[in-house]
C-alpha cells in the first residue's frame, strides 16, 4: 500500500474568472478556519487500504490536480494544501479521520470523498461543526437535502436516476424482462435496489425484480448470491456492487455460463479495476451509464479535452492509468472544486463555499459528455440530470445511441 498522502505545496497566480458571488465578496478578504491570504486547506478522505482500495486511485490523481495547480500559480495567489487520509472505507475509521482534519489538521472543507457509508458516517459531525461535505462522490438521495444538511453537496448522478435509465432501457428493449440485482448491503446498495424498485413502479411493473441478493463487504466471495439470480430465472442482471464484487460477479456469471442482459454501476465501471479482472469474455456486453468521456477511445484522440487530461497524467500522475474511472472522476471532481475556489475570490468563507455549490448553472466541465450539464440550486444541489448508457465492447466502453 502507498504511503498516505500528505499536504502539497506551491504559489499564487493571476487571471481567475469570477461569478455574481465573487463580486459580492467582502471588500477586505474573509476567511474560515483552513483559509487565508496564503493558503487553502482542502481535507479528504478515501480507502487506500481494505476491500474497496480501488478507491484509492482517485485520491492519489486529486494529489495530482493539486501538484499541478500549485506548480501553475494555485488558486488566486493561495497555495492548495490536499490532506487526505485512509478511511478504508470503514465508517467508524471515516470519522475519525474527518475529526482529525478538521480539529487538528484544519482544514477549511472536506471534499469529493468516495463512499456511502463513509459519507453517512460523517454527515451530521460536519453538518453540526457547519464544514462544508462538498463535491462527495456519491448518488445516494440522502445527501441531496439542502433543508436538513445544508453542509452537504453530492456530485455523482443520483442512484436513482442511473437505475431509472437502466430500466428504462432494459423495458424498452426486453419488455418481459426478469431482472435480477446484487447489491451491497448498506446504504449505497440499498439506495441502488431501490432505485430499481421506484423506477419500476414507474412503469407500472415491479413484478420484473425476481431476486435480489445481498452481500456484505466482508465477504470474501459471492458465489452463491450468483448462483441463486441464476436459478431465479433472471434474463436480466443489474450490478450494484463496489469494484471487488462486481468483477466477481462478471466472471461468476461468465464460469456458470448465465447470460443475461448486464449492467454494473458506474461507481464500479473502471476497466481496470474491474473488466480486465472480470477478463474479457465476461465483461464484453456489459452497460453502464456514464458522465463522462472515454480517454482511450480512438474517436476521441484529438479531442482538446481528452488531450489535456492524458498529457496531465502522462506528467503527474503517471504511476496511475489515465483510462481508470476513479483517476477520471476525481479529475473531474477536482476541476469544479477549483472552479468553486476560484469564485470565491477573497471570500473564502464557509458560508460562501455553500452558495457557490448551490448556484452551479448550466455548465459542464473537461471530460464529461457533451450532453452533461451541471445545475444546483440552494434547494437542490443534485447537479446530474441525465447520463450516457455505454456498452464495453472488450477494451473499452463505447457511447450507445
Amino acid at each position: 500500500m502507498k504511503r498516505l498522502l500528505k499536504g502539497v505545496t506551491g504559489i499564487a497566480v493571476a487571471g481567475a474568472t469570477f461569478t455574481a458571488f465573487s463580486a459580492m465578496a467582502a471588500e477586505k478578504p474573509a476567511y474560515s478556519q483552513g483559509a487565508s491570504d496564503k493558503e487553502i486547506r482542502l481535507g479528504h478522505t478515501t480507502a487506500y487500504s481494505g476491500p474497496v482500495s480501488a478507491f484509492g486511485v482517485g485520491g492519489r490523481t486529486s494529489k495530482a490536480f493539486w501538484d499541478m495547480v500549485n506548480a501553475n500559480g494555485g488558486v488566486n495567489g493561495r497555495k492548495i494544501t490536499y490532506i487526505s487520509l485512509d478511511d478504508a472505507y470503514s465508517p467508524p475509521k471515516a470519522l475519525e479521520q474527518t475529526r482529525k482534519l478538521v480539529e487538528s489538521d484544519n482544514v477549511l472543507l472536506i471534499y469529493g470523498v468516495s463512499g456511502t457509508p463513509t459519507n453517512t458516517a460523517t454527515q451530521k459531525y460536519l453538518n453540526t461543526k457547519q464544514v462544508p461535505q462538498v463535491l462527495i462522490a456519491t448518488g445516494a438521495g440522502k445527501f441531496n437535502d439542502p433543508k436538513t444538511y445544508p453542509w452537504t453537496m453530492p456530485f455523482w448522478p443520483s442512484y436513482a436516476i442511473e437505475q431509472k435509465t437502466y430500466v428504462d432501457y432494459i423495458l424498452k428493449h426486453k419488455p418481459d424482462a426478469k431482472i435480477g440485482v446484487l447489491y451491497a448491503n448498506d446504504d449505497y446498495g440499498k439506495d441502488h435496489l431501490h432505485g430499481v424498485r421506484a423506477a419500476l413502479e414507474a412503469h407500472g411493473k415491479p413484478k420484473a425484480l425476481v431476486s435480489a441478493q445481498a452481500y456484505e463487504t466482508s465477504d470474501a466471495v459471492v458465489d452463491s448470491q450468483m448462483l441463486n439470480l441464476k436459478n431465479s430465472g433472471a434474463d436480466v442482471f443489474i450490478s450494484a456492487t463496489t469494484p471487488k464484487f462486481a468483477a466477481q460477479a462478471m466472471r461468476k456469471a461468465h464460469e456458470i455460463g448465465w447470460k443475461p442482459l448486464q449492467f454494473v454501476a458506474n461507481a464500479s465501471a473502471s476497466v481496470s479495476h474491474v473488466l480486465i479482472p472480470a477478463g474479457a469474455d465476461a465483461a464484453t456486453g456489459v452497460i453502464t451509464a456514464n458522465y463522462a468521456k472515454a480517454p482511450d477511445d480512438p474517436d476521441l484522440a484529438n479531442d482538446p479535452e481528452v488531450k489535456d487530461y492524458v498529457a496531465f497524467m502522462k506528467k503527474w500522475n503517471a504511476q496511475e492509468n489515465p483510462n481508470d474511472f476513479y483517476a477520471l472522476s476525481s479529475y473531474i471532481i477536482s476541476n469544479m472544486m477549483k472552479r468553486i475556489l476560484e469564485r470565491a475570490g477573497d471570500n473564502l468563507t464557509r458560508e460562501n463555499i455553500m452558495k457557490l455549490v448551490g448556484s452551479i448553472n448550466n455548465e459542464r466541465l473537461p471530460m464529461q459528455q457533451k450532453k452533461i450539464v451541471l445545475h444546483t440550486t440552494p434547494d437542490n444541489f443534485s447537479a446530474y440530470q441525465s447520463l450516457q448508457l455505454q456498452r464495453f465492447d472488450g477494451k473499452k466502453w463505447v457511447n450507445m445511441d
